[in-house]
């Protein structure tokens, strides 16, 4: 496994297989990597000739200083990770070689911005589309691994490779979870012990909403999950919203025709965990 932290030493890599027209898997990820990561890497690893990994916290989503400063740094413990599942590039860039120029491009993603993530991180998909869309132009990936825990963000991607026409195959891989049913995330790692204790409600919550869509209203539903998680002095629901899987706009009925999903997001102290199930 060779890493590199420069645009001109990852294309190096990269162009014997890419001419040889070999199938190349690429993780895009922020480090700090965890089980949810590695599963992504093993896919690519099963279904491709080559498989990159970035490892890059992108400052152009982050919305808050705060949040981009407390991020979790460990490339040191997430390359032993990624050799351990069989990587074959690890790349780990500084900002500039990201952005040599600010990056002032603005994508219309028309409504799947406007809600849940989008409406509360004002900018954050914006940055999403800017570094992958660099990362993309980059490496040039026949197929992109994806974690469905960031659900928003898949359909956001989705959308930018329609946009941009890149031959890419997006793959969605699903939410890996603690044994306490919590989502994985890196964030995780920056909660106390008693917020990590608390934490697990939130699978727990959606868990039990899911399984009382058959028998219960919309409105009945928000409830019970409002009141779960703010019954948890540590835990502070954002928002609980059902959407349309596909144009993540809000339903109104349960009994709507479609695809919906759950979807979660919940603060503890200063750290912002998300979450979401499929529906129906």
């Amino acid at each position: 496994m060779k890493v590199v932290k420069t645009v001109a030493e990852v294309q190096q890599l990269l162009a014997i297989p890419l001419s040889n027209k070999e199938v190349v898997g690429f993780a895009p990820t922020m480090g700090a990597l965890h089980s949810g990561h590695i599963a992504l890497v093993k896919r690519a690893r099963k279904e491709c000739d080559a498989v990159a990994v970035s490892i890059f916290v992108n400052p152009t989503q982050f919305n808050d200083k705060n949040d981009l400063a407390r991020y979790p740094r460990t490339l040191d413990a997430d390359v032993q990770l990624l050799q351990a599942a069989g990587c074959d590039v690890v790349f780990a860039p500084e900002v500039e070689e990201i952005y040599p120029t600010p990056d002032t491009r603005v994508f219309d993603f028309g409504m799947l911005d406007k809600v849940m993530e989008g409406e509360r991180r004002p900018g954050h998909f914006n940055g999403v589309g800017q570094v992958v869309s660099r990362l993309f132009d980059i490496v040039k990936p026949t197929r992109a691994y994806f974690g469905e825990k960031d659900f928003q963000q898949l359909a956001i991607v989705r959308e930018l490779v329609h946009q941009l026409r890149y031959k890419v195959e997006i793959v969605p891989c699903p939410i890996v979870r603690e044994a306490d049913g919590l989502a994985m995330s890196s964030r995780n790692t920056l909660l106390t012990p008693e917020q990590r204790a608390a934490a697990p409600l939130i699978a727990k919550t959606l868990f039990t909403a899911v399984d009382m869509v058959c028998e219960t209203d919309l409105a009945t539903l928000k409830k019970f999950v409002v009141d779960q998680i703010e019954g948890n002095q540590l835990l502070k629901l954002e928002y609980f919203d059902v959407v349309n899987t596909k144009t993540l706009q809000p339903v109104y009925s349960l009994d709507n025709e479609g695809s919906k999903q759950a979807c979660i997001a919940v603060q503890a102290g200063k750290i912002r965990l998300i979450d979401n199930m499929r529906i129906s």
